[in-house]
């Protein structure tokens, strides 16, 4: 592990923190007075324990879910444009939608500090993509700390928002799932409570840059850069054991502690170079300790961020010379191959079930209304809890947020030029609609497109733990919807199936109609986790009618449906069920029944 951080604090205080956690008290030890987030695995927590230790200590912080990662980053950027220390979190995928304010906001600097933590996702678990930030932090010309472990997390965490105030540069702290899910016992410093009123100063030619400012601008972010590498050439963050040898290993974040861990295991005794900074790599440090080997192995995860950089690499292997595998998380038994370890013999295979939609999720109904009022149409899907509606053969495709909507309107145009009317139906979530949506939305309106939306609304973003969406404070997505020019628009409840089933008819038709267009439905039921169904409906299956075709398996879905392997019928697991009474509909036996004495649904 890195050698602590130098701070001139003392406290005797620890703590067992999560990774995320010990990153936000970093960030308040730092004197970060804003900070902004779009929830996103593994990420999410570093705002939620923000919230919770400024609530604990009282701290005077200003705290913002924002409705996406751009506006997340650009609401964070202002606050240091006025001297307040800031910091933005998102995972790995965010940044990809905060890109272009990175990339500017590196050639305009900033004020205060500014510290941007993308968590990425080796893997991934819970990704579209296992990108690596480092290599966009190389792109965007920003300073990148790569922790190892939730103690360097909270170092580097402090350090990041030091380093960007001195530089006046935004720095990124690049922590991945296995950092910010772990924990660790924490020494922490002093809250830094030092009081930096907000004042903007004009200064156009940096803050409103047009091109004749920003080529002179790149030269003084190149100066910034290099000052910055030779302070990390002698920097604690990166930590080298210092003797000779046939060969050594450089690493960097998680896959460092990966490789401790193994050379712990195995009893090997191996020089090792942890670099906390890949970027700007501090290359006489590196190209010093490969100096003292005949062969180096560079050990780094989801890329080559570290090895891209070496200037000489006749003595390198690693991710370019196929000696560390090109793709998936690096984990200790994975290591242990590279490094020649026997392989352990595989461990028992235990129960495992797929991923799904939980118990009462009112996502169920919608895909299997949708299933028998529209059989064969071209279901557009997005990022959120309703994904899993490829396990009710009702999402054909995931590609971005907001991505439903517009690759429908993609999806239209190419059955349209060939004069072909096809139905079409885009999947997208509450919380997606306003991070994404809505531009997509306004642009199919914009080009005449016709098909089917369904919102799928239940009122918070659910995937990642109930964080609140702009319908918290009055927004409404059918009025945003009409205000888009959508002149067919209907809010119903999941739970009534029937209605469900002639709504989505009813909007098919809208579409194929003369003056017709886009039809909206918004399919309004509150996550059953959060807040669960007011009216119980218990149910259990009469094994007499039950005749075994896995139907209510196949399109219901639910956790609570299981298969009694004896007896070939399908029986309820009250230990799962919510009593939501969803499946009652979804047999085509009429096997599953309300219990004796249960309300029916009003």
């Amino acid at each position: 592990m890195a050698a602590p951080i130098p701070s001139g604090r003392s406290s005797s205080e620890r703590a067992v923190l999560l990774g995320n956690g010990a990153i936000a008290r970093g960030l308040l030890e730092g004197g970060c007075e804003v900070v902004t987030a779009y929830p996103g695995t593994p990420s999410t927590e570093i705002l939620e324990e923000v919230i919770r230790q400024k609530t604990e200590l009282g701290l005077n912080v200003a705290t913002e879910w924002s409705v996406n990662e751009k506006i997340a980053f650009d609401v964070a950027l202002a606050a240091s444009m006025c001297g307040k220390r800031s910091a933005v979190a998102m995972k790995q995928v965010g940044l990809n939608v905060a890109s272009d304010s990175l990339l500017s906001a590196a050639y305009t600097g900033c004020l205060g500090g500014f510290v941007v933590v993308p968590a990425d996702d080796p893997g991934p678990h819970s990704s579209q993509t296992e990108q690596d930030s480092r290599l966009f932090a190389i792109f965007a010309k920003v300073p990148v700390l790569d922790p190892s472990s939730p103690r360097e997390a909270h170092a580097m965490a402090r350090e990041a928002m030091e380093l960007s105030e001195r530089h006046r540069i935004p720095v990124m702290l690049r922590p991945t799932t296995r950092v910010c899910h772990a924990r660790q016992p924490v020494e922490l410093g002093t809250i830094d409570r030092t009081a930096r009123p907000a004042k903007f100063v004009k200064d156009p030619p940096r803050w409103a840059a047009t091109p004749r400012y920003r080529l002179p601008l790149h030269g003084e972010l190149n100066a910034k850069l290099e000052a910055i590498r030779k302070h990390f050439e002698s920097s604690p963050l990166n930590a080298e054991d210092v003797r000779p040898g046939p060969f050594g290993i450089i690493a960097g974040g998680c896959a460092a502690a990966a490789v401790r861990d193994v050379m712990k295991e195995e009893g090997w005794d191996i020089p090792l170079l942890q670099i906390g900074t890949p970027f700007p790599l501090p290359v006489q440090k590196v190209m010093g300790f490969i100096a003292r080997h005949d062969r180096v192995l560079v050990i780094e995860e989801p890329d080559e961020a570290i090895e891209v950089q070496i200037p000489d690499r006749r003595k390198v292997q690693g991710r370019l010379t196929g000696h560390v595998p090109g793709h998936g998380e690096l984990t200790p038994d994975v290591i242990a191959r590279i490094l020649g370890a026997p392989e352990p013999a595989p461990a028992p295979a235990g129960a495992a079930f797929p991923p799904r939609l939980c118990p009462g999720c009112g996502h169920r109904s919608v895909f299997y209304e949708l299933r028998l009022a529209l059989p064969n149409a071209i279901y557009s899907g997005d990022i959120g809890c309703y994904t899993l509606g490829t396990n009710q053969k009702a999402i054909d495709t995931c590609l971005d947020m907001g991505s439903s909507i517009s690759l429908a309107t993609g999806f239209w145009r190419a059955h349209a030029k060939d004069g072909r009317d096809v139905p079409i139906v885009a999947i997208i979530g509450d919380s997606t609609f306003f991070h994404s949506g809505i531009p997509a939305l306004l642009n199919a309106v914009a080009a005449g497109a016709r098909f089917v939306v369904v919102v799928s609304d239940n009122g918070i973003v659910a995937m990642t733990g109930a964080q609140p969406t702009p319908a918290e404070a009055g927004a409404k997505i059918e009025e945003i919807c009409r205000a888009l020019g959508v002149k067919w628009v209907r809010v119903f409840d999941p739970y009534r199936v029937k209605d469900g089933i002639g709504l989505f008819k009813e909007a098919r038709a809208w579409t194929k109609a003369p003056e017709g267009g886009i039809a909206v439905v918004v399919a309004r039921r509150a996550c059953a986790l959060r807040e669960p169904p007011a009216v119980r409906i218990p149910v259990d299956v009469e094994a007499g009618l039950c005749d075994g075709c896995d139907y209510c398996l196949k399109f219901c879905e639910c956790p609570g449906l299981v298969k009694d392997a004896a007896g070939g019928k399908v029986t309820i697991d009250h230990t799962r069920c919510v009593d939501c009474g969803q499946c009652i509909e979804m047999c085509p036996s009429d096997a599953i029944l309300p219990v004796k004495g249960a309300m029916a649904r009003p």
